[in-house]
């Protein structure tokens, strides 16, 4: 069955909007109709060789939308049910796994590398990062499909895919915010309107949020932040400033570049912690001195999907939907058709906007 895609023919080739052989679903299998499939930076990392993807691919690896059909074995969703895609499912029998680590899954992107469709003219079509939700439909395995939780509309629950379960779970699982402490989000994209929300609900008492752009405030303090800053060669001193001379407690740094990376560490107060999740290439080296590891005595750590169970966080995040603490809302800036990927990814390029959701 032919359905249209966003297809990447090629590493730092543009995304071309076109028709694609889609089969049914075989064992184990899911066809899910989408939505709606956010527009992440992820997939523009993907697109230009920062990260590796078997190509040509569909892009797209955060969305939700309705079960059309599914294969032999599977029952833990049928046609007509509401689900959220899941790009990283764990295997439960990896090392990583066996420790309660499942983010860390060492077979998680095993079914990027499949054969999922092919082009119209028969070529082989691999699926991004496992989902290829950048498409009127798609098949996964059943293992990249959750229900979406009740009370959660479909087109709000494709956030729920990537950018809420990072930003949520990198203040509450990764930092382990606590009541009272103070956070600075450097990076107010979807990821990082997310990390506000969830500072908020954690009960930060300060909460700084810094971008290179001045147009992301309104966004920004909306979402929970208390100051804004854009970022210069000051803002570490800025935000030591803002809290009493000491730095924050936590940094979440959610554009995964050398110099804002660096400049999250500075703004942290002795003993403080600070999180990496932005994706960065391999040519962004951040550089530390001996002394100050000692003197300072903070904590640098990586973050994987927020260090998150989708399992067993998407149910979290739904109490908070219902109860008014995070709106999904307020992560999307704007709502686009297919076509507006490729505009959306030259938006982001140039760092332009805040969040796409394609809505199908």
């Amino acid at each position: 069955m032919a359905v249209r895609a966003a297809v990447l023919p090629a590493v730092g080739s543009p995304l071309e909007i076109t028709g694609i052989d889609l089969p049914d679903p075989g064992p184990g299998q899911v066809r899910v109709r989408l939505a709606a499939a956010g527009v992440c930076h992820s997939d523009l990392s993907l697109s230009d060789g920062t990260m590796r993807v078997p190509v040509p691919a569909v892009l797209g690896h955060e969305g939700a939308g309705t079960v059309v059909a599914v294969g032999e074995g599977v029952t833990h969703v049928a046609p007509g049910d509401g689900v959220v895609l899941n790009w990283a499912p764990s295997c439960g029998a990896c090392h990583a796994c066996s420790l309660g680590e499942v983010w860390l899954c060492a077979n998680a992107l095993k079914g990027a590398g499949d054969v999922y469709a092919r082009t119209a003219e028969g070529a082989d079509l691999h699926p991004g990062l496992n989902v290829a939700a950048f498409a009127e439909e798609t098949v996964v395995s059943a293992a990249c499909v959750l229900p979406v939780p009740e009370g959660v509309p479909l087109t709000d629950a494709a956030l729920l895919g990537c950018a809420v379960l990072t930003g949520y779970g990198a203040v509450h699982h990764s930092a382990q915010v606590r009541p009272g402490e103070t956070v600075a989000v450097f990076g107010v994209g979807g990821v990082g309107l997310a990390a506000l929300q969830a500072a908020r609900i954690a009960g930060a008492s300060k909460i700084v949020a810094v971008d290179v752009s001045a147009e992301k405030e309104e966004l920004a303090r909306a979402a929970g932040a208390d100051d804004y800053l854009v970022a210069s060669d000051t803002t570490a001193r800025e935000i030591r400033g803002l809290t009493g001379k000491q730095g924050v407690d936590v940094a979440v740094e959610c554009a995964g570049r050398a110099v804002s990376i660096r400049t999250a560490w500075d703004s942290t107060r002795r003993g403080g912690r600070t999180t990496v999740v932005g994706i960065g290439g391999k040519d962004q080296q951040v550089t530390f001195n001996a002394l100050e590891i000692f003197h300072w005595g903070r904590t640098l750590s990586g973050c994987v999907y927020g260090n998150s169970n989708p399992a067993e966080d998407l149910p979290v995040l739904a109490e908070h939907i219902r109860a008014g603490r995070l709106d999904l809302g307020a992560l999307v800036t704007e709502r686009i058709s297919l076509e507006g990927i490729p505009a959306a990814f030259e938006n982001m390029l140039a760092g332009k906007g805040g969040r796409a959701l394609v809505v199908f």
